[in-house]
């Protein structure tokens, strides 16, 4: 591996005008390809295999022309305090407003409140629905105006109006002034780190283009694959964030090349070899960790996983090629700082390996930085350092305990939107369960009489508790199947109607054998809950699949048994902090005035297991770069805790730094108006300092200080059957720059 990517990097060095040619042209390409392609519909959203999923395909079938594909506007009215809207002038008003909402070309119907029974007891609250036959985000803006158009006029006789529903549904904002802060914070710690603006430019050049590639790709598959807003956005917050660190690394191990007095050409194919070779691996973990979200068997959220792993394939690919290309453009800008004009003397490197007793060939007198002092201080106190990071993310961790999971509608919305607020009037005129109907259907194709099927699967469902109304059955025009919907007494999100749909389910046996008649329960509600429990009964199988594979990748990184394995349990322990921590703040509400949370509430259903794949694959990044530096002094002669010592030396400014950059990348994401965004960009950014700076910063070298040469033992029988990928470069270091074995290398590997 180290040996091919050597040469791919001094190639890409060589032929630098053609490399950067031809990403420049997959860009154009690609951004002729977005601009040219049409542009995407509403995102369907189905959940293959669940009850609710298959009453709503049955209701396609069985109910043509009834397709819940087209937006639904809801207005609702409240009378003024002392009135009620069955008074004359209110009537008046609301009659008006039907007519003029009738009036619409995209509009299907309209209800009419006084006849459709959509009055509230006490008469101060009313609703009229209009149906639209396109969906909310393909509906003409003009008939969009004419909905709140409307909306002004009735309130302006004295009624309250708010307005709800999907027809006012537009694209979300993801927070650009977020997305520049987090950048620019990104470009001061590549300054700083590589003490060169030109230095720190690159990472971000090729980052952009990467991303730019990935996005425009999604935009112009975007109509073909059914893809939304979320999916991109999501992929583009993912290869940013790893598309810097990538470059990065390589960046900076080329200027520690260069500081060993290597030419540039060599330099460049070195960085990529050895650098490279850790890229490659890291970037394999995230995307088995994304690509792997396809074993849920959820359309949505294979194609976020699909989309963010292909990002992340670009970003590798940019980082092995473009990286060691642009260098070459910049010639000595990003020289660091007392370059030697020439290389030391073979001679002078053996005599360093011999003396030294670190086997190390490029091993200079070591300066005792920042990582060196801190990798002593945890290599003298370790139990004390491990039980510190243990306790302290077990203890943050701790609000998953109460994890509530749900599907964000319009009660998660800011109480300064109408949609809250028409939300918040049909709780209080009509119950809180009147925002989450559950739809029974009704299956009677092989029952004797439809009708008595139907009217059992009523009177049974009104003796349940939590029950408000059972409306009467309504067939299709064969008579076969029927639809009947049900109020519940307890909010959409509530524990009380989620039993009341298992109860409901509970008796369908029951029905089917007393009249043959198969009854499903769906709607918004129910898919939210057979959404909730799919994802959790998919997490461990999810956990298992991508958790092993990556752990026999590891293993074939690092020839260790142990090593992976803490690194697989130090992730278990980053992510569970980071889903404690959003626990804490989104549906808690713990400083979520400073992060912008404005309503807390159920966590939506795929943020745990959408973070256990980026955060695992990303844990896995800081874990290939800031070890294999280790592994590499250990296989070379130094002590297990000399080998912690050195691999922090150069590596952990890097890896803090490419912490820091993801943070500031994710952390700009909570900016966004988009609440499923914002969620994530907390959860990544938070999840990624838990992991960086507690688990791998300092659990794993206490970890590693207490198994000693235990943490590198790996059964004979399997170092045999295990190819040797040379993630370390050693094969590098039996080549001079012209790419020729020298007798003396030999010697100083041997030494």
């Amino acid at each position: 591996m180290a040996t091919f990517l050597y040469k791919l990097g001094r190639l890409a060095f060589r032929r630098r005008h053609f490399v950067a040619l031809f990403w420049v042209a997959l860009l154009t390409l690609a951004g002729v390809g977005a601009a040219s392609a049409p542009a995407a519909g509403t995102t369907s959203f189905s959940i293959p295999g669940t009850e609710a999923q298959k009453a709503f395909d049955l209701l396609e079938q069985r109910f043509p022309g009834a397709s819940a594909d087209g937006a639904t506007g809801r207005m609702v009215f409240k009378a003024p305090e002392g009135e009620k809207m069955t008074d004359a002038d209110n009537r008046a008003t609301v009659a008006k407003t039907v007519k003029q909402l009738a009036d619409g070309s995209e509009v299907v119907s309209v209800t009419d409140p006084f006849t459709t029974n959509a009055v509230s007891k006490d008469g101060s609250v009313a609703y009229t629905s209009v149906k639209y036959d396109l969906p909310g985000m393909e509906l003409a803006d003009s008939t969009k105006d004419a909905l709140e158009k409307a909306g002004d006029e009735a309130r302006a006789t004295g009624l309250t109006v708010d307005l709800g529903g999907d027809a006012l549904q537009a694209a979300s904002e993801p927070g650009a002034i977020g997305e520049v802060i987090g950048i620019a914070i990104a470009a001061v710690v590549l300054v700083i780190t590589l003490g060169s603006l030109v230095a720190a430019g690159l990472p971000l050049l090729t980052a952009v283009i990467g991303v730019g590639i990935a996005g425009a790709t999604i935009s112009a598959l975007a109509n073909a694959l059914d893809l939304g807003d979320t999916t991109s956005t999501l992929a583009l917050m993912i290869g940013l964030a790893v598309g810097i660190d990538y470059a990065l690394f390589i960046a900076s191990r080329y200027r520690s090349e260069l500081a060993e007095g290597r030419d540039r050409e060599e330099a460049a194919g070195r960085a990529t070899g050895t650098a490279g070779s850790a890229v490659v691996f890291a970037g394999l973990t995230v995307v088995i960790a994304l690509a792997g979200l396809a074993v849920v068997n959820v359309p949505v959220l294979t194609k976020m996983g699909l989309a963010a792993s292909g990002t992340v394939v670009v970003a590798v690919l940019i980082a092995l090629t473009m990286v060691p290309a642009l260098l070459g453009y910049a010639g000595r800008k990003v020289t660091p700082t007392g370059h030697k004009k020439s290389r030391r003397k073979k001679g002078e490197q053996l005599a360093e390996a011999k003396g030294d007793g670190t086997g190390d060939p490029s091993a200079t007198p070591a300066r005792a930085n920042l990582g060196t002092r801190w990798a002593r201080f945890v290599i003298r106190r370790p139990v004390a350092v491990l039980l510190f990071g243990v306790v302290g993310l077990g203890t943050i961790a701790l609000p998953v305990t109460q994890l509530e999971l749900g599907l964000p509608d319009d009660s998660s919305q800011p109480t300064s939107t109408t949609q809250r607020r028409a939300y918040d009037l049909l709780s209080e005129g009509f119950g809180p369960g009147f925002n989450g109907p559950l739809m029974i259907v009704v299956d009677a194709t092989d029952s004797d009489d439809p009708q008595a099927a139907a009217g059992t699967v009523a009177d049974g469902i009104k003796g349940l508790k939590d029950v408000v109304t059972v409306s009467p059955a309504a067939f299709n025009k064969a008579g076969d199947t029927a639809t009947i919907t049900v109020i519940p007494d307890s909010k959409p999100s509530s524990v009380q109607t989620e039993e009341l749909v298992h109860a409901i389910r509970d008796q369908a046996a029951d029905v089917r054998a007393d009249t043959g008649a198969t009854v499903l329960v769906t709607g918004t509600t129910a898919m939210n809950i057979d959404f909730s429990q799919k994802l959790n009964d998919a997490l461990i199988p999810y956990l298992g699949l991508v958790v092993g594979l990556a752990f026999l990748l590891l293993i074939l990184v690092f020839r260790s048994i142990l090593v992976p394995l803490k690194a697989a349990l130090g992730f278990l322990l980053s992510v569970l902090a980071a889903l404690g921590a959003v626990v804490a703040v989104f549906q808690w509400g713990w400083l979520g005035g400073l992060l912008g949370v404005e309503e807390t509430g159920p966590i939506m259903s795929m943020v745990p297991i959408f973070m256990v794949g980026v955060v695992f694959g990303l844990a896995m990044d800081y874990e290939v770069f800031l070890v294999t530096r280790m592994r590499e002094a250990y296989v070379h002669g130094e002590s297990p805790s000399e080998a912690v010592v050195t691999g922090f030396r150069h590596s952990a400014r890097v890896v803090a730094a490419a912490a820091i950059i993801m943070m500031a990348v994710f952390g700009g994401f909570i900016s966004s108006s988009e609440s499923m965004i914002k969620l994530f960009g907390f959860g990544l950014a938070i999840a990624v300092f838990f992991d960086a700076f507690v688990v791998r910063m300092a659990i794993v070298p206490a970890v590693l200080a207490l198994l000693g040469k235990k943490a590198w033992w790996l059964p004979k029988w399997l170092d045999r059957a295990l190819p040797n990928v040379d993630v370390e470069g050693e094969g590098l270091r039996t080549l001079d720059d012209d790419n020729r074995p020298k007798d003396e290398d030999r010697e100083l590997v041997r030494a």
